[in-house]
């Protein structure tokens, strides 16, 4: 002992990391990164499609921790269930800041997870960084550290994988990632931000078409 105090916990997390959700199941899952498309399955689609919650599957309530707020937008459970119909896993990446800024629980993103599962079926993994701008982490999107962490669960290629969202963030974490990156926009996507995406669609189920065409193309 020396006489000095011991220091004081602190609630900042030294090296912040995204919370990371198995589905259940998991299904469609590939057993390892580049495996051969699974028999059946055309080998130019991609090896998961992963999107962004809020404005995207859900509507977008402003740090929402109400699970009866939940409620699906136009087309999202068919683009889901397309997706799943050829086992293509699907995934859900999400900023939830409300957390950091005391404005959300944990058990109150994991409640609004456990609608959406109700909802659109389970999705074979969740990526949700709950931090703010000035936390540092690699996770909030634009950054990659959601892409990366989801396909890392799933065993997955980011070089292989569609992100779809209705913000330039959303496309920012795609591109850094290294991933495909689809916008849908909506009320709150900025008229630039529509502008500068290479691609576009004007609901999820036609992103999710655009995504199991193959090719990335330029038309919106």
């Amino acid at each position: 002992m020396n006489g000095r105090p011991a220091p004081r916990p602190t609630a900042v997390d030294p090296a912040p990391v995204p919370w990371v959700f198995d589905g259940p199941a998991a299904p469609g899952r590939p057993a390892a990164p580049g495996r051969p498309a699974a028999p059946g399955r055309p080998a130019g689609l991609p090896e998961a499609v992963l999107f962004d919650r809020d404005g995207t599957l859900i509507a977008d309530v402003p740090y929402n921790g109400d699970p009866e707020r939940v409620a699906p937008l136009p087309t999202a459970r068919e683009a889901v269930s397309a997706v799943r119909a050829l086992g293509i896993p699907v995934g859900v990446v999400s900023n939830q800041s409300g957390v950091a800024r005391g404005l959300l629980t944990r058990s109150q993103v994991e409640a609004v997870r456990a609608r959406v599962e109700e909802l659109f079926g389970p999705f074979a993994v969740w990526a949700v960084c709950p931090h703010g701008e000035q936390d540092g982490c690699g996770c909030r999107k634009p950054a990659p550290g959601l892409v990366h962490a989801a396909c890392r669960r799933l065993g997955v290629r980011a070089a292989r994988t569609v992100v779809i969202g209705d913000i330039a963030a959303d496309l920012g974490a795609a591109r850094a990632a290294g991933a495909r990156g689809i916008l849908v926009p909506n009320h709150r996507t900025r008229p630039e931000e529509t502008a500068a995406a290479r691609e576009c669609a004007p609901h999820l189920l036609a992103a999710v078409r655009r995504a199991l065409a193959g090719v990335p193309g330029e038309a919106r």
